[in-house]
């Protein structure tokens, strides 16, 4: 009986110690669960602050790149002018079916029109002589012939001690060109750079393939750099130089001062232009 006993003991103690043992390995595996959920949620805690982070600075620039993005919106917006006084059009307003298509030069080569172009300053005498500019003056007498000049004004007074014109043409008034209604070559471009007074000439943009719908009227001998390609004169004044002189005697101004460079004073728009 005492044997019995005894062994019905250490087989409980066996038994307690097993079962000790057998609670501290559920323990240790649930600790182990425990820390791997506890890891996997640091992760995707720490993941989700990487991710708004990221949309947060990229929705909020800094100072820097705010100022760059103000500074490229205010060139976007702003018409692209010209760092001389030479007649320059813009290519930057938006586009229209105003002045489409580009006429072929077929239309005008060999042929001289003449006409009026009426304006609020007076009427001026042209003749546009498709023989030295075909391309130029099939533009011009298709625009004439759309009505497109009706309304339009003439932006720019150039006074200068070397160059008289008034450049006219510009689709809103600003200066600026449609973007879509581009074309060349330069055409009857004087060798020497001098434009006699009473010359029509085509403005354009810096290149000698971006003339638009923009001309220029020269009411003195003018001396204008000849060194990007030069501008087509495509004819002349018949009559009303006085007029053009009249105008320019008035002066330019620019954001309320007087220059030598800017917007008429005395403001002119043209009322037609009529070609035969």
């Amino acid at each position: 009986m005492a044997a019995t006993r005894q062994d019905r003991e250490t087989r409980r103690r066996i038994a307690r110690i097993k079962a000790r043992r057998g609670l501290a390995q559920d323990q240790a595996k649930r600790r182990s669960r425990d820390n791997l959920f506890a890891g996997a949620a640091a992760a995707l805690v720490l993941a989700l602050a990487v991710a708004l982070q990221v949309v947060w600075f990229s929705s909020n620039p800094t100072p820097e790149e705010t100022r760059l993005i103000e500074r490229q919106a205010a060139a976007a917006d702003s018409p692209t002018s010209s760092p001389t006084a030479s007649p320059t059009a813009s290519p930057t307003a938006s586009p229209t079916e105003s002045a489409a298509p580009i006429p072929d030069k077929s239309l005008a080569a060999g042929r001289v029109f003449t006409g009026t172009l009426a304006t609020s300053a007076g009427d001026l005498g042209v003749e546009l002589d498709g023989t030295v500019a075909p391309q130029a003056v099939a533009v011009f007498t298709s625009l004439a012939e759309s009505g497109f000049f009706a309304g339009k004004t003439c932006h720019r007074l150039t006074t200068a001690e070397t160059m008289g014109v008034l450049q006219c043409g510009s689709e809103n008034g600003d200066g600026a060109g449609n973007p879509d209604y581009q074309w060349g070559p330069v055409e009857n471009s004087p060798a020497d750079g001098v434009y006699p007074a009473g010359s029509i000439a085509v403005a354009r943009a810096a290149t000698t393939d971006s003339n638009g719908t923009q001309f220029f009227l020269v009411y003195k001998d003018s001396i204008i750099p000849q060194d990007t390609g030069g501008y087509t004169i495509m004819g002349k004044l018949t009559s009303g130089l006085d007029v053009l002189e009249s105008v320019a005697a008035q002066g330019a101004v620019k954001n309320g001062a007087e220059t030598t460079d800017g917007q008429p004073k005395t403001p002119v728009t043209i009322d037609s232009f009529t070609l035969k």
